[in-house]
């Protein structure tokens, strides 16, 4: 069937969109600003960084989004930006911005190689699923603590959404959305827009080498990205039933990061949380028509990018319980559907309970993300499960 991009945009998915953009700029962008800052770089260096991971995301974004009719987010890696709050310090710029192109390099050889895709193949439905439930969990039961602090907000757009589940499933999280946002202006509760210290467009800086960069930053860069977005962010993608050859999105987006390292961007991955905002049914009903979540959400980080950051940092003023809020209602049902696809096989019921505990937890081990720890809990668990059937078949 042939699709058409105009035919399919819809209100829900250009909404979606819009709830991925600001889930990823008013967390993790801070993260980028606070290692630029930390590390010392420039207003120029800063406005390129934010530059190259925005419009690479969006590039990229939306070209895989086309290409597979799928709803493939694309972000920054956040837990590569983290990592770098710590390690950026005290490294030389340029040397820096070669061990991106390092990291960049690895992903995207372990892409074109196929290797993420045999780990994909065996990888259990069950035990995908209840990643992606682990990941999502944390990001939903904000909705409690959110609600604790500012229950004026959250307990009517919680109310609106639920009651709109029932009347008018299109529209209950638009409606519960535009009504936190009415309770917030009423309220005084938006902060007042920052002053963005970054530069207009991208700056190309010469990579360098170094074996210390390339320990330090190059190979966690690539451990975090393949482990803490590539793996939940196929899951994430399997679970809607969007079956997409991991070679495609993780070669791709390596290539991208190699194009955007010179310029600041410390690589382009899969996203997860934002991933599961487009690709549930609040997108759209129809999963063949979901892919217009990823195209809007593309060129919508393609024109944040073309702004510098000054669109971004206009997000910030956005009260924190309103974006926690809204993100949480949108993974609502993604995180109900995906517990129940977990726990409905009962010879991995086990397994992937655990796997889910784990990715739950948050846990970081050894630099070593939760959906790294999770994957392998859950495959462990699961191997002595297939050993103990058998022996009882026996």
């Amino acid at each position: 069937m042939t699709l058409s991009p105009w035919r399919d945009l819809s209100p829900s998915a250009v909404l979606a969109a819009v709830l991925a953009l600001l889930v990823g700029y008013s967390g993790p962008f801070l993260i980028i600003v606070h290692a630029a800052q930390s590390a010392g770089l420039s207003a120029a260096q800063l406005g390129s960084w934010v530059w190259a991971v925005s419009i690479g995301s969006g590039v990229a974004g939306l070209w895989l989004s086309l290409r597979w009719k799928a709803p493939v987010i694309t972000a920054w890696s956040t837990p590569g930006a983290a990592l770098l709050l710590a390690a950026l310090p005290g490294v030389p710029y340029a040397e820096a911005v070669g061990a991106f192109l390092a990291a960049a390099l690895i992903v995207t050889v372990i892409g074109a190689s196929g290797l993420f895709d045999k780990i994909m193949q065996v990888f259990p439905p069950a035990l995908a699923a209840a990643l992606l439930a682990g990941i999502l969990f944390r990001f939903v039961a904000e909705l409690a603590g959110a609600a604790s602090h500012d229950a004026a907000l959250v307990l009517p757009m919680a109310a609106t959404f639920f009651l709109g589940r029932r009347l008018f499933p299109r529209y209950a999280l638009p409606v519960a959305l535009a009504l936190g946002l009415a309770i917030a202006g009423t309220q005084g509760l938006f902060g007042t827009l920052p002053a963005w210290q970054g530069g207009a467009g991208p700056q190309f800086t010469l990579p360098a080498w170094s074996w210390t960069a390339f320990v330090n930053l190059a190979i966690p860069l690539a451990l975090v990205a393949l482990t803490g977005q590539f793996l939940p962010g196929m899951a994430v993608l399997a679970s809607s039933g969007y079956r997409i050859p991991a070679r495609s999105p993780v070669t791709s987006l390596g290539l991208m990061s190699i194009v955007t390292a010179p310029l600041g961007g410390h690589g382009v991955v899969l996203a997860a949380i934002t991933a599961a905002i487009c690709t549930g049914p609040e997108a759209h009903p129809d999963p063949a028509r979901r892919y217009m979540a990823g195209v809007v959400c593309g060129v919508l980080y393609i024109l944040l990018g073309l702004a510098g950051g000054a669109l971004a940092a206009a997000i910030l003023t956005l009260p924190k319980a309103l974006v926690a809020s809204a993100a949480g209602l949108a993974l609502f049902g993604t995180l109900a559907s995906s517990l129940a696809t977990a726990l409905g096989d009962e010879r991995q019921r086990e397994a992937a309970l655990i796997t889910f505990v784990v990715a739950a937890s948050g846990v970081t081990i050894a630099g070593l993300g939760a959906p790294l720890w999770a994957l392998l809990a859950g495959v462990a668990v699961s191997g002595l499960q297939q050993q103990r059937w058998r022996l009882a078949r026996a």
